[in-house]
């Protein structure tokens, strides 16, 4: 359905269009319709079905802007979350002069909340601790409040929210209507219901389909001790230009994210431990193309402003069927193709099994891919590269030297041949015969144990323990993303790895402080206490300029051109 059928305001039908949507899903068809006839409404959807604007739409269509109060609360289980439906209120909004949204949440001073509040909110979207302190602190007055959404209430509940959650309803005695969105309908969601909601109007979308029917499933049998290599080997080959990698615990994801990032791959983590500001940081650079591959626990899976996530590797299977739908529910999103790879040892299959059991739907099983794979991929993609770099009037320059190569007697295929070894960095690595489990469907026990390897495989002759070495000596870490290339100047600067600093570190100052590309970024070398960078000879003063006394990892930094 078209949403010229269910929107009666032409600004949110501006706004609307400019997002790029152009017919309801189910969710929005049924919810907006319910809500503008002033049902309370009991939804149950899951993540990636575009319920955050089946109760924007109409709630923003009863807005009077002229009466600057809270008019609208929505409570949301995570600071994330409460982010992204501000943000979406925002741009349904955008054409709505004088509707002003302000979302309140633990991890941000609480004087900034106060400051924009005061200046008017005519939507209030937070997370219910915070809502409580404000309501303590008198900064949130309810006289004016004719709608209260609960989103992902099953999600609050489950972190222990509901004495807050009845606080708050308890708190608020104007006429209101209420609606509650979420995943599952626990016990809990049916007795809240029954004690704050008048009539409710249900809508169940059913499972069947909802966020899996644009993503390709699939899982890799693999022994446990390869899981990593066989992590590695899945980015080479699929080289995603966004992934999510999911682990069930926190100590996973930080080991996982040091692999990775001493591997070079641009990487970088979210879990509940890391402060507001530098998860929002990290999504910033995910969303922007600073980094590609992000590691994350389930606190990623529901509520986060990602985009575009063209592939999910789930580390661990998670510990409950449900979250799983919601994982691969980050990618395929509105339409677009996804692609979700879950790497299962020998010991998961019965939680692999209780998947298939709740998606109503057989897992493909895939070979982990072999090193032929995942080279052919790394030499088209250099190749690809290669070509949009050649510029024949660089190319000049260097065609004397050619000649010079030549005729002291070589060939200009071994002089190719030559560069290409150091340029391009193919993989010598376990064969994957030794990855996959060709045991996993059968009775009886994998034999985990059989053959021990490096876990980590050779990798180019540089395995886990090459890698701690380098580090123990000072060498630079991991492997270069490119070597330097003509129109590159090599340039120093004073942070390394003694100070925790990591090559996701500098590559993001660079991008973010002095507005590079990351394409126009060559080779990072980093040593314990300082660190090289190439960089495209244009922005060399750029950086100078911008980078110089800027803190990384609470450091201040010097930066100059490497001296020759």
């Amino acid at each position: 359905m078209n949403f010229e059928k269910l929107v009666t305001s032409g600004n949110i039908l501006k706004a609307i269009a400019d997002m790029g949507f152009e017919k309801a899903t189910e969710i929005q068809q049924k919810g907006i319709a319910l809500i503008s006839e002033g049902h309370d409404v009991i939804g149950q959807s899951q993540t990636g079905t575009g319920k955050t604007a089946a109760f924007a739409i109409p709630v923003l269509e009863k807005i009077d802007p002229d009466v600057r109060k809270p008019q609208v609360l929505i409570l949301c289980p995570t600071r994330e979350l409460s982010v992204q439906v501000a943000g979406e209120f925002r741009k349904l909004a955008k054409y709505m002069v004088g509707v002003k949204t302000v979302a309140v949440y633990g991890g941000e001073p609480i004087y900034k909340q106060i400051s924009a509040l005061k200046s008017g909110a005519h939507v209030i979207v937070g997370t219910p601790g915070r809502l409580i302190d404000h309501i303590n602190r008198k900064t949130i007055k309810f006289d004016a409040l004719h709608t209260i959404i609960m989103d992902e209430a099953d999600e609050m509940l489950k972190m222990g929210f509901r004495e807050d959650i009845e606080l708050i309803l308890s708190s608020v005695h104007t006429e209101r209507q209420t609606i509650m969105f979420s995943a599952t309908m626990p016990r809990a969601i049916h007795e809240i219901a029954e004690k704050y909601l008048d009539h409710p109007q249900n809508i169940k979308i059913q499972s069947k389909g909802l966020t899996t029917s644009t993503v390709i499933q699939q899982y890799c049998a693999v022994k446990s001790k390869y899981k990593t290599e066989a992590l590695f080997r899945l980015l080479d080959a699929k080289a995603p230009e966004r992934c999510i990698v999911f682990c069930n615990t926190k100590r996973m994801v930080d080991k996982i994210t040091d692999e990775l990032q001493a591997k070079d791959y641009w990487s970088d983590k979210i879990h509940g431990d890391l402060k507001q500001e530098l998860r929002l940081t990290v999504l910033q650079k995910f969303n922007s193309g600073v980094i590609n591959v992000l590691v994350a626990t389930d606190v990623a899976a529901r509520g986060l402003d990602i985009q575009n996530v063209d592939l999910i590797i789930n580390y661990d299977i998670p510990e409950k069927a449900d979250y799983y739908v919601h994982r691969i529910g980050r990618s395929g999103r509105a339409g677009k193709p996804g692609e979700s790879i879950t790497l299962a040892s020998f010991k998961d299959r019965f939680q692999l099994h209780a998947v298939e059991q709740y998606i109503k739907k057989k897992i493909e099983k895939i070979n982990v891919p072999s090193v032929k794979e995942v080279n052919d991929t790394k030499m088209e993609k250099f190749i690809d590269n290669l070509m949009e770099s050649m510029d024949q009037d660089v190319l000049d320059h260097y065609e004397p030297i050619v000649q010079k190569i030549v005729a002291k007697g070589y060939s200009i295929d071994t002089l190719a041949a030559s560069l290409l070894k150091d340029a391009l960095t193919l993989h010598d690595m376990v064969e994957e015969s030794d990855l996959n489990d060709h045991n996993f469907n059968k009775q009886g026990r994998s034999n985990e144990r059989g053959g021990r390897r490096d876990s980590r495989g050779d990798r180019g002759s540089r395995g886990e323990r090459s890698s701690r070495a380098d580090r123990a000596s000072g060498s630079p870490s991991g492997k270069r993303r490119n070597t330097k290339s003509s129109g590159q100047t090599r340039m120093f600067v004073s942070v390394g790895k003694a100070h925790k600093a990591t090559v996701s570190d500098l590559l993001g100052a660079i991008t973010g402080e002095c507005q590079v590309n990351g394409r126009s970024i060559g080779a990072i070398d980093m040593y314990d206490k300082f660190s090289f960078v190439d960089v495209e000879d244009r922005y060399v003063d750029q950086v100078i300029k911008h980078l110089k006394d800027k803190r990384i990892k609470g450091r201040i930094v010097n930066v100059e051109v490497a001296k020759s």
